[in-house]
């Protein structure tokens, strides 16, 4: 799993207006994963030297337990 430079941070502004492409819903922020959790959608989509990657196709499926904690 590819990781990013923790030294890449998100935007705090950015990911309060970013939504699900898929859903519309909220995202959560997983900042140790570099991941934007979307639980509607069961979706992660990566974070990429601070840059969210917003597509669908490019977004792991949550398992069930991760889904749970959200």
């Amino acid at each position: 799993m590819e990781k990013t430079d923790p030294s890449h941070q998100v935007d705090p502004k950015l990911l309060e207006i970013l939504v699900c492409p898929q859903s519309k819903g909220p995202l959560v922020y997983d900042r140790e994963k570099a991941e934007l959790l979307s639980k509607k959608a069961g979706l992660a989509y990566p974070i990429r030297d601070g840059v969210p990657i917003m597509l669908v196709d490019e977004a792991r499926t949550l398992d069930d337990d991760e889904a749970a904690r959200l």
